[in-house]
């Protein structure tokens, strides 16, 4: 089997671990385990990290457990919270689950003999067991001195913490229980900020069955700029192609710096060490090229994706940035095109209206309620001038007919100068 925690270490991907973790995993397969939040039906690629990990433990031979958290969404996480989360009702947190585990099978191989993957629910445990039982049988075990001392809990008491999120540790110790006793799961990862919800499973597991349990956490994701990773102006990057378009996506990692993308290169994809030096030094030869970039964004965006996805986000974005021809404009999808097009300024006209438009001066000015041009005067000049094109072919002559074939049987592509687009649709 391959080293786990070697490979994680080069990679950049371990922040702290218990002791002896390291001979547990050469020792024989182990079983091991993160927790996913189901707060949306959707993961963000904040938690490609994790998932990055359970890949790698898989990879090495390990069976890697994704536990998604019924019950313990319907109490919420405090770790890094200054206030206390709405809860989930039973029926929203039943979609999130199916979302997060249809995104999970993605990644993971549920098919492969003795390590393969497998998705478990922690409300499946807790749905049967009673408060009374829950304090006696779990909570006399941990002292609140232990539970107090924990940089989740210290952090909140000044804002006031309700009981139910102070028990929230506890709640996971016992998951990390659960999973030991029945799954006979000895390693838990998860991210630096879980370092102590993730120990309070090990202490309840030596107390309660006198059995060796380990910790293993990443290091939270920083961006170099001092912004926060994975989110943009428009909120959270997601997985789900229907919250972030695979454009989007595409554009997130090709966007990043040469320091981040270093870093990503190493944590979000699969490549080896060899490969990966190799494109970083090409990179440093020619940094304006974004040779690393592109690397980067087109792993990523095909495994989380696909090679489909990908190659519509490369042709949307020549569209957008360089040059490109009609052909090219229409032979990306609607959602692909809506997507590029996000936050341009859309005019809607009846078809009857490009119809009998006598010319495109006056489409292009009166007849798209002067949102392009203010007047028939300035779009003449602008055409005259070359400055004009529509579904990317310049306009010439300022008296021809407006007769182009529609993208997606429904838009026409506005441009105005190199930065100005308007997408017009027609009703």
């Amino acid at each position: 089997m391959a080293d786990f925690i070697e490979e994680l270490e080069w990679r950049g991907m371990i922040h702290d671990m218990t002791p002896g973790v390291k001979e547990q995993m050469n020792r024989e397969l182990t079983t091991a385990y993160i927790g996913f939040d189901p707060t949306a039906d959707s993961l963000h690629i904040g938690s490609l990290v994790q998932i990055m990990t359970l890949v790698h433990l898989q990879r090495a031979g390990h069976k890697p457990l994704a536990l998604v958290g019924g019950a313990t969404g319907m109490v919420g996480d405090p770790t890094g919270k200054s206030a206390e989360r709405n809860l989930l009702s039973s029926d929203v947190l039943e979609h999130n689950l199916k979302g997060v585990k249809k995104q999970l099978e993605r990644f993971l191989d549920f098919d492969c003999g003795d390590n393969s993957a497998e998705v478990v629910n922690n409300y499946d445990w807790f749905k049967e067991f009673s408060f009374l039982d829950f304090i006696r049988d779990v909570g006399k075990h941990i002292t609140i001195n232990y539970m107090l001392a924990k940089d989740s809990v210290k952090k909140r008491m000044e804002f006031g913490m309700s009981f139910t999120e102070f028990s929230y540790q506890l709640v996971q110790g016992y998951d990390y229980l659960w999973l030991y006793r029945n799954k006979g799961c000895k390693v838990q990862l998860g991210g630096s900020d879980q370092w102590g919800n993730i120990v309070t499973g090990t202490e309840l597991i030596r107390r309660v069955e006198q059995g060796e349990a380990f910790a293993v956490t990443t290091p939270l994701i920083k961006k170099a700029d001092g912004t926060k990773f994975g989110k943009t102006e428009g909120g959270n990057v997601w997985l789900d192609k229907d919250k972030t378009s695979p454009y989007h996506f595409y554009q997130y990692w090709l966007n990043a710096s040469d320091e981040d993308a270093e870093n990503y290169i190493r944590i979000f994809t699969l490549m080896n060490k060899e490969e990966i030096e190799a494109i970083i030094g090409e990179h440093r030869k020619a940094p304006h090229l974004r040779t690393l970039q592109q690397a980067l964004a087109k792993d990523v965006t095909i495994r989380v994706h696909s090679e489909e996805d990908y190659e519509m986000a490369v042709k949307a974005s020549a569209i957008l940035f360089g040059k490109s021809t009609t052909e090219e404009l229409s032979s990306i999808d609607e959602a692909t095109l809506l997507a590029v097009f996000e936050g341009v300024p859309q005019i809607t006209v009846s078809r009857d209206v490009l119809a009998t438009s006598p010319d495109v001066t006056s489409f292009l000015s009166e007849l798209t309620d002067t949102i392009i041009f203010g007047s028939k005067g300035e779009a003449r000049r602008m055409i005259q001038g070359g400055g004009v094109s529509i579904n990317k072919k310049k306009v010439n002559d300022p008296e021809e007919i407006v007769d182009y074939p529609l993208l997606q049987n429904k838009y026409l592509l506005a441009q105005k100068g190199k930065k100005n687009y308007y997408l017009i649709i027609i009703d």
